[in-house]
């Protein structure tokens, strides 16, 4: 494993799951006013996490199925232990619309992220771990909810990784052929009170071979967009190509589709780009916080 990675500003932890802005799994340790420049998260805490994660997850049928699918994709230790995970992650609608290209660095331990746009550099977003902020010339810089957007790329990119914590409720279902290939499957949804939208779930499809994931389907209930309740139409996401970064193996591609009768796939919809994906040892103090200039996003 590398070494641990450096946290370079003063905080107190307060992470958000996509849209979600409660604590998933966060070490008790790490919730104390103690990290501080230059400091390396100890190893230690680290393992603990991961022992945590588990015993937590092999304690059921449907969690050894998603524990193995961590081991397959690198390990839980190496996912914290490398670093900040950098990528250039461009969502392209097929009808045009809502285009979200941007390079973004994520904090996968405290779910932090800073996002730059592609066209403009001086354009960029973040969230802190509290608040969303956003620096650019005007409104068209990012023509989308960048609160929301800010962690959204990392529960694509970071499956199974991104399920160890607390809140998260597993559910083994039937097994199914998927691309012709046995899938395990498993549905992660969240228990009540758990985030800003814990009415959102995922189900992964696990290839019984390789034990990784081979595509995800998922709802979005982010009360922004449904203020009465509800959700968005089921959609699948399915893996197009993998690359291992240091240890870790990651999607370089998605496509999505609305799904149909019993999950499968019926119109595609998007294509997403995954490239430029490394992890980053240390970054700069306060990378994360607001910059001067930037506005808060209520």
């Amino acid at each position: 494993m590398k070494t641990a990675v450096k946290f370079l500003n003063l905080f107190i932890i307060v992470s958000v799951l996509s849209c979600k802005e409660t604590p998933k799994n966060e070490s008790k340790e790490v919730l104390q006013d103690t990290a501080v420049v230059g400091y390396d998260i100890p190893e230690s805490w680290i393992q603990k996490r991961v022992k945590d994660a588990s015993e937590k997850l092999n304690a059921t049928e449907a969690g050894k199925i998603v524990w193995k699918a961590m081991e397959a994709h690198g390990g839980l230790e190496n996912w914290y232990g490398n670093g900040y995970l950098s990528m250039r992650f461009n969502y392209m609608p097929l009808d045009g619309k809502g285009i979200r290209d941007s390079y973004q660095t994520i904090d996968t331990w405290n779910n932090k992220a800073r996002h730059h746009s592609v066209l403009d550099t001086t354009a960029t977003y973040g969230w802190d771990g509290n608040e969303a902020w956003v620096k650019a010339k005007d409104s068209t810089s990012f023509a989308y909810d960048t609160k929301f957007w800010a962690l959204t790329p990392l529960y694509f990119s970071g499956q199974p990784f991104v399920f160890d914590g607390e809140g998260v409720q597993l559910e083994l279902l039937e097994q199914r052929t998927f691309n012709d290939e046995l899938q395990d499957v498993v549905k992660v949804s969240y228990a009540p009170g758990t985030g800003a939208a814990p009415d959102d779930y995922y189900i992964m499809y696990i290839n019984t071979k390789t034990k990784l994931v081979d595509a995800f389907r998922y709802i979005v209930s982010y009360p922004e967009y449904f203020p009465n309740g509800g959700h968005n139409p089921e959609k699948i996401t399915v893996t197009q190509g993998t690359t291992t970064v240091d240890g870790i193996v990651l999607a370089t591609g998605f496509k999505t589709y609305w799904t149909v009768t019993d999950g499968e796939p019926g119109e595609y919809i998007t294509k997403i780009e995954v490239s430029e994906i490394k992890f980053e040892p240390q970054l700069k103090e306060d990378y994360f916080s607001k910059p001067e200039g930037a506005i808060l996003v209520e």
